[in-house]
């Protein structure tokens, strides 16, 4: 029998024999921040409820052939209706905070004018509930669901999105920031300008490939004029969800390292510098984006108070062979087409998760540093946004292993510098995993997507004794 939300937890795994037993965690700080993280276009469902309009999301999962499974965002996990249920999870996990979307359509439906009451009274309930379980709400103001009738219009390569984003922004800093302590802008630009605009494996679908880049500029503008937006309504506390991981060149060759530094350049530097540095990391790419680029920077790089990281995996680039300029490539489940002046290597000798992504935990240690030393005093506090992954099983002893080890690595980085505060698993639920539909599970809490039943984890077992020691100031 299926246990429901405040039961028995499903038991983890036999212990080992004590000396086989993994060394206590090091200890954190008492007042780190623990947390999940969850989207709103992947758990909340309600997609035509209450005066919500449609997202790029909803318009890309309805093309055949563009989900793996043909699912789509119509029920997900259902949280819309169930959010109580899904707070009342967080409280059992013992967590200080969630990380959560609001979804821009719900809010102001055509993306611009109109506000949508019955869309902000959700999230009124929602922080209301958290509060009054003693969880900090956390909320990232656009996790990828922007409103269809601003993509079509050209979505985030027309500058005008910005400034419609700021709007948004005002509009729920209005009703929320007198409750809210952390606010989150953006949820990692570099995957919607990459996958959504530039090889059309995500919504809005586009193969644009280089010529996506004026979607990067557009988001981070839209980031900074969202910071003024937060700033004019008193927050304090204020930040960006971005994905890094390191790159890792194939060989010492010089071809291969020219291609693996371009790679970190587009992926890592040119996400990062605008927002810390104020400039561009290279000037060809910065003569690609639409002006004015110098007085845009000073907007992007408007002052946060932290800096979020999303990190899963290393990557191994290596300079282009015969038939990479002529063929296409799969790689970590994206289709990349021919041409690039670079290609992905499989990381070999590592377990792998459910996704197939290798399990590095030390790249993470090295990706903090390199933080660290690379941007110095420009650098905030960064909080870990996101670190997760994917396997099948209620019994996750996987999963375990995964979270313990990258605990490990994060504790090594602050060790030797590196200023971390928080840090979130992605993610509370299994959801709806974006092109790859409901057959990747990333959550501490396994849901049956025919019932919607909840049911925890080993691995949430596992996280709240973790927490709960922490807290306690005895890991």
């Amino acid at each position: 029998m299926t246990p429901e939300p405040g039961s028995a937890r499903p038991s983890a795994p036999d212990s080992p024999p004590s000396s086989d037993r993994p060394s206590p965690l090091p200890r954190f700080p008492r007042d780190f921040l623990w947390g999940v993280s969850t989207s709103a276009a992947q758990i909340e469902g309600a997609v035509d409820e209450d005066g919500r309009g449609p997202s790029a999301w909803d318009a890309f999962a309805a093309e055949t052939g563009r989900i793996k499974d043909g699912s789509t965002p119509r029920v997900t996990t259902d949280h819309y209706h169930r959010y109580r249920e899904d707070v009342a999870l967080l409280k059992e996990l013992g967590v200080g905070a969630y990380r959560f979307s609001v979804a821009w359509p719900r809010v102001v439906p055509e993306g611009r004018g109109a506000v949508n009451g019955a869309g902000l009274d959700f999230y009124d309930r929602l922080v209301d509930a958290l509060l009054e379980a003693g969880i900090a709400p956390v909320p990232t103001l656009f996790h990828w669901d922007t409103p269809q009738p601003l993509e079509a219009a050209g979505g985030w390569l027309a500058r005008e999105t910005a400034a419609h984003f700021a709007a948004y922004a005002d509009t729920v800093a209005a009703r929320l920031g007198d409750r809210v302590p952390h606010w989150i802008t953006l949820n990692e630009p570099a995957e919607l300008t990459l996958l959504g605009y530039g090889l059309g494996q995500h919504a809005p679908g586009r193969h644009l490939l280089f010529d996506a880049l004026p979607a990067a500029h557009h988001q981070l503008l839209g980031h900074g004029l969202a910071v003024q937006a937060l700033r004019a309504r008193g927050a304090t506390s204020i930040g960006i969800a971005n994905s890094h991981g390191p790159t890792w060149p194939a060989s010492n060759s010089p071809a291969d390292t020219e291609a693996a530094d371009f790679y970190d350049l587009l992926l890592n530097r040119l996400f990062a510098e605008p927002i810390l540095l104020g400039r561009y990391p290279d000037e060809g790419i910065a003569a690609l984006l639409p002006s004015p680029v110098a007085d845009d920077l000073k907007t992007i790089s408007e002052p946060l108070d932290w800096y979020g990281i999303n990190y899963y995996q290393p990557t191994r680039i290596g300079a282009p062979e015969a038939d990479d300029g002529t063929t296409a490539s799969d790689f970590s489940g994206i289709r990349l087409p021919a041409g690039l002046p670079f290609a992905p290597r499989e990381i070999e000798g590592r377990p792998r998760t459910g996704f197939g992504w290798p399990v590095v935990p030390e790249a993470l240690t090295e990706l903090l540093l390199t933080f660290h030393h690379r941007y110095g005093a420009s650098l905030p506090p960064v909080m870990i946004t996101e670190n997760g992954c994917a396997y099948e099983d209620i019994d996750d002893p996987a999963r375990i292993a995964f979270l313990d080890a990258h605990l490990r690595a994060l504790r090594t980085a602050m060790d030797a510098g590196a200023d971390v505060r928080g840090y979130f698993v992605w993610s509370l639920l299994d959801n709806f995993e974006w092109a790859e539909g409901f057959h990747q599970r990333f959550g501490l809490v396994h849901v049956d997507y025919t019932t919607l039943r909840r049911t925890p984890k080993a691995s949430f077992g596992w996280f709240h004794d973790m927490v709960t020691a922490v807290s306690a100031g005895s890991a």
